[in-house]
């Protein structure tokens, strides 16, 4: 490997390999057809392993729907989603009687903390065309002493995400939608309270990069050496210090140098993740994650005798009326409405 910065190359499998403070983050690229009448696929589903289809059929997956696809009522706890919707929408309900419709844009940041159940739907609205979804799902851990805040949810609109623009020497275009952390004076939205990255110190960074065909950028480096990988995820030829970059490969950086990318014939797309680690031991068991196995059994005893509140919803996979546009009811009966 010829270029310093340049810790390691790649592949991307399902889900996407990632460093601390992260603990993987999963890209769903579905295109769904139209909808029915149950806001799910109007289209047979016959030849699909309902409650667990996972392998692409005719370009899209039910995950753990049946009806609607989706991922219905399951618990978490000690860490955070951050999920960021590009295409579609996300029906959001949990535990605690929080709900929400997000997407084509916004993200959800839930603190899981001591516990939460929460289903994670797909709904289907569009009768008449396709509904094309598109998604990444990222975890990023909790240091020991906040496993076991309170949870929490923050909606982060896609209208509040600040995007970072530039122009390279030969008139080409950049653009980076600041999740988490900050380039320049741009700051994103605050996570979180609870979070890792609601401490500045610790650099936490979830940038989506888009990059015209032909155009350059050097990635600022950090304050401090933190762990930093960028993920290629759309896009061909495209060349990392000189480095020649395969797609669906994520690449490991060396934070504290200035990078830069350069992109080939076609738009690319790459998702960067960056964070001071944590450093703690890390135990996980499916959607537990603590720190030690005794935690663990700990977590799942908790869950059998609480189910962490209850599922306050009539149906696991619960969906939001078609009518419904995009909203955020919190726990505490707060309630933000968007427009779309």
């Amino acid at each position: 490997m010829s270029s310093k910065a340049i810790k390691k190359i790649k592949p991307l499998g399902f889900p996407w390999e990632t460093s601390d403070p992260f603990l993987f983050c999963v890209h769903h690229a579905d295109l769904y057809p139209s909808g029915n009448d149950e806001m799910g696929p109007d289209a047979s589903l016959s030849g699909r392993h309902l409650g667990n289809d996972f392998v692409v059929k005719d370009g899209w997956r039910m995950y753990h729907g049946t009806k609607v696809p989706g991922f219905p009522a399951h618990p978490h706890r000690g860490f955070e989603t951050v999920t960021i919707v590009k295409k579609g929408l996300v029906d959001h309900s949990d535990s605690l009687g929080a709900a929400g419709r997000f997407g084509n844009g916004d993200v959800q940041w839930m603190t899981a903390g001591k516990g939460v159940q929460h289903s994670e739907m797909f709904p289907l609205l569009n009768k008449e065309n396709g509904n094309p979804l598109e998604l990444f799902q990222i975890w990023l851990n909790l240091p020991q002493a906040k496993k076991m805040a309170e949870p929490h949810f923050a909606m982060l609109w896609g209208d509040t995400i600040p995007t970072y623009e530039a122009t390279d020497e030969n008139g080409k275009k950049i653009s980076v939608d600041i999740i988490a952390g900050k380039i320049g004076d741009l700051q994103a939205p605050e996570p979180a309270p609870d979070s890792w990255a609601a401490d500045p110190k610790n650099e936490v960074g979830i940038w989506i990069i888009k990059m015209e065909n032909g155009a350059k950028w050097k990635i600022p480096a950090s304050k401090n050496d933190i762990n930093r990988t960028v993920y290629s995820y759309i896009g061909n030829n495209l060349k990392i210090e000189g480095e020649s970059i395969a797609p669906y490969h994520g690449v490991e950086l060396v934070s504290t140098a200035e990078v830069t990318i350069e992109n080939g014939e076609e738009e690319s797309f790459l998702l960067l993740l960056q964070g001071k680690p944590i450093g703690e031991p890390v135990a996980q068991y499916g959607p537990f994650v603590m720190n030690y196995q005794a935690e663990i059994q700990q977590a799942m005893m908790d869950f059998q005798q609480t189910q962490f509140g209850g599922w306050p919803w009539p149906e696991h996979d619960h969906v939001h009326p078609r009518e419904q546009g995009r909203f955020a009811k919190h726990a505490d009966g707060r309630l933000e409405e968007k427009e779309g």
